[in-house]
């Protein structure tokens, strides 16, 4: 047989058996169609095969094809939004033969026979809610009265009943006795297997370092729960709702914020299927520290808020996250500050300089008193040994009084020379507030010390004749004090 008649020979014999391959398969599906079979409240997933004038036809992957009222799947608008091709999950609610009755819910027109089926097959049924009773929800299916307790209402504690009466919902029915009579149903067994469902496909996908969104559920003083899914909650601890330092979670929070979270760590709950969620807030954006450098400079005056005191001094926050130390000897060269809540306190407005700041170890150094500026700059300048002043009395102690010639400027009046006044006793009387004359003896730059001396004299009137601060100006007192300063020296 020549070579060109052989190879058409084998080419028919390959299409022969390929096409008996493929009817042998048909065959084969058809005959598996046939041996399967659909039951009452069995839910079908299939595909829109046919769309007809008041029904949808619907391949239930049997013999017999599902066919669903149209009305049932039209919008608010009263369009249908499906075509041919979609899937659609319905119920079978009835199975005779050669027809499959499919619906989205039984809605309690078909009276006695149909809720009960409903019942033994648990399909969901379509209620209204109809109005409150004592614990719980009158429901309305179709003509029937059925009884929800509240706590079968919803997955979620029911804050506001009102908020339920008027709504349409799907129900699963517990009890019916008393041939419908007596009709219990549950909304929150429906949402339990919702809930389930979507729970496990969530866990399937979800990974550390994930960022999603969520819903802040509830507050707590250690933190906020967030709800990822509906059921599925998280909590973000109170060190992970901002870089900024938090003491209440509802100061920066609120039930029913929306929020972006960072999945930080999963662990198994105590029951089956529950996980414990740590999130995270603040990792959802970039550290501030990080770039702190591009933004802030040593000798920046900026303006922070107080976020806390404590002994050695208060922490100013000078943008969301960066915190900085005002220590109490950096508070103020005008005056001795022995606790810093005597000068600042929590939420105040102050502005400080920045002296120093440490990127590795997360601080910054900063200073209340150099915004101020240092009153001793010009002390040398203005103040000089026999000069005439007057001053305020700051406070007494053993060893002298401390007065003040302005604010951040002290200066010692030592007892022994207090003796040597012409009326010390008038000088040991006095009291903080109280001014008295003296005279600078000794002016200390380096260790910001001036001591004085009594500035009093036998002519009162001549002393307050004179101008204090300068030499200028101060009559006869001035020049007595000098001589008198000038023979105790020689002396």
């Amino acid at each position: 047989m020549p070579d060109d008649i052989q190879e058409e020979v084998a080419e028919e014999t390959v299409e022969t058996q390929s096409e008996e391959e493929s009817f042998a398969d048909l065959f084969e599906a058809y005959d598996n169609k046939l041996n399967e079979s659909v039951r009452v409240g069995d839910k079908i997933r299939g595909e829109i095969i046919a769309i007809g004038r008041d029904a949808v036809f619907v391949d239930t992957g049997t013999r017999i094809d599902g066919v669903v009222e149209k009305g049932e799947l039209l919008d608010e608008e009263g369009g249908l939004p499906y075509q041919v091709g979609d899937v659609l999950e319905l119920y079978a609610i009835s199975v005779k033969a050669g027809e499959i009755r499919l619906s989205k819910a039984v809605t309690g027109v078909g009276g006695f026979e149909l809720l009960q089926d409903a019942h033994e097959e648990a399909i969901p049924v379509e209620g209204k809610v109809h109005a409150l009773n004592k614990g719980g929800f009158e429901v309305l299916l179709g003509q029937k009265r059925a009884f929800c307790p509240i706590s079968q209402m919803d997955i979620h504690y029911v804050e506001k009943p009102e908020d339920y009466v008027g709504e349409t919902f799907e129900f699963l029915i517990t009890d019916f006795e008393e041939d419908g009579r007596n009709i219990v149903v549950s909304r929150r067994k429906l949402l339990d297997k919702a809930v389930a469902k979507a729970r496990k496909s969530f866990f399937k996908d979800l990974v550390v370092g994930d960022e999603i969104k969520g819903r802040v559920t509830k507050l707590m003083p250690f933190g906020a729960f967030v709800e990822l899914i509906v059921g599925v909650e998280g909590l973000v601890h109170i060190s992970e709702l901002g870089w900024s330092r938090v003491e209440n979670p509802a100061d920066v929070l609120k039930p029913g914020d929306s929020v972006k979270v960072k999945v930080l760590g999963m662990v198994p709950g105590e029951k089956p299927g529950q996980m414990k969620i740590s999130l995270s807030i603040k990792q959802t954006v970039d550290d501030p520290w990080d770039t702190v450098a591009e933004r802030f400079r040593v000798g920046d005056v900026v303006e922070g808020k107080v976020t806390r005191c404590a002994p050695f001094g208060a922490f100013v926050e000078i943008e969301a996250g960066i915190e900085g130390l005002v220590h109490i000897s950096e508070m103020s060269y005008r005056k001795r500050i022995l606790k810093c809540e005597d000068v600042v306190a929590p939420g105040d407005m102050v502005q400080v300089t920045i002296k120093e700041i440490d990127e590795s170890r997360k601080r910054i150094s900063l200073s209340m008193r150099d915004v101020e500026g240092d009153p001793w700059a010009g002390v040398a300048q203005k103040y000089h040994v026999g000069q005439a002043v007057e001053v305020i009395v700051e406070k007494h102690e053993k060893f002298g009084i401390f007065v003040s010639l302005e604010p951040g400027i002290s200066a010692l009046l030592p007892k022994s020379r207090i003796r040597e006044s012409a009326k010390p006793g008038r000088i040991e009387k006095t009291k903080p507030g109280d001014a008295i004359p003296v005279v600078i003896e000794n002016v200390n730059i380096n260790e910001r010390k001036i001591s004085v001396g009594p500035g009093d004299a036998q002519d009162e009137g001549e002393w307050r004749s004179f101008v204090p601060g300068k030499d200028e100006g101060m009559g006869s007192l001035g020049e007595k004090l000098k001589q008198a300063l000038a023979a105790k020296n020689k002396g």
